[in-house]
């Protein structure tokens, strides 16, 4: 599996497992969970995606019940979370309404809660999970910088920013923003020609996208030009029609870094067939055709 560094001292491996979904599963015991990453593992999958509200504020104790059920697991590892959504649900169920909270209180207290959730003493990467309205650059910089300075958290990074909340936040910092993850898709292509994904070419960052299958709407037959594309384009490669809309990703010179999400342990083993070959300019180009509805100018 093929490698990326976020920075000198911290890679990523090229897919991410994403455990969205993770606490709704029928079982999310510590054995059928170590099973699932055990199942990354041995496809070199060594990234985990997780934030502070999936599940309810639930997900990372499942995760972290699992790790603490396996000694040895968390330094095979590398642990992605977010934070400053608040939702009123779980620790947060006295919250009157949804909203952002990036003051740094908040951010500092959200850290420490998935690292006892999780049991580990840090996390590789701490996200910002949504662009805050209120965000006041010069208190939020200051406490992410605080944090890496710690130790509790390796690098920073944020979540579906656009250029100019990525350049605000970053203007307060020491630290550099590793990441953007955002998301991206053959359903959603816009962030391909908005400036987005050009932006962080630019400075070499390396974008994570989520929802790499629209959320399996990709597979659900709404484009039925398109998929029989995919499905056309996988049996020539040996592999299914998800393996190629990732391998669509992989292509990007930006290095993008898919975050894969399922509780299917059958569908965990073949993540990696994205890997197992690598798509040409046309076959991109022709699935783009199709995703967009029109050939381009």
């Amino acid at each position: 599996m093929q490698r990326v560094n976020l920075t000198p001292d911290l890679t990523f491996s090229r897919l991410v497992y994403g455990m969205w979904r993770i606490g709704d599963d029928a079982d999310t015991s510590p054995k059928h969970v170590q099973a699932k990453i055990e199942a990354c593992l041995s496809q070199g999958i060594t990234t985990m995606d997780q934030a502070d509200i999936y599940g309810g504020y639930t997900a990372e104790a499942v995760l972290g019940n699992a790790l603490k059920a396996s000694p040895g697991l968390r330094d095979k590892l590398e642990i992605v979370t977010k934070c400053d959504i608040v939702a009123p649900a779980g620790r947060h169920s006295a919250a009157r309404v949804k909203h952002y909270d990036t003051s740094a209180a908040h951010i500092t207290a959200s850290v420490e809660a998935s690292l006892t959730d999780m049991g580990t003493d840090h996390v590789d990467l701490l996200l910002i999970h949504r662009p805050d309205p209120l965000i006041d650059p010069d208190e939020t910089g200051p406490a992410l910088d605080a944090l890496v300075t710690s130790g509790k958290v390796r690098a920073v990074g944020v979540s579906n920013f656009r250029p100019w909340d990525f350049s605000l936040l970053q203007s307060s910092m020491e630290n550099n923003l590793v990441t953007n993850q955002i998301e991206m898709s053959l359903l959603a292509t816009d962030t391909f020609v908005n400036g987005d994904l050009a932006y962080l070419q630019e400075r070499m960052v390396s974008p994570m996208a989520w929802s790499p299958l629209g959320g399996g709407r990709l597979m659900d037959g709404s484009k039925p030009e398109l998929l029989a594309a995919l499905k056309r384009i996988g049996a020539e490669h040996g592999v299914d029609e998800t393996a190629v809309a990732v391998a669509w990703l992989l292509r990007h010179p930006a290095a993008i870094l898919p975050v894969m999400g399922t509780n299917s342990l059958e569908r965990i083993a073949k993540i990696a067939d994205a890997t197992k070959f690598e798509m040409d300019r046309q076959t991109w180009f022709e699935l783009y055709t199709l995703a967009i509805g029109r050939e381009v100018a």
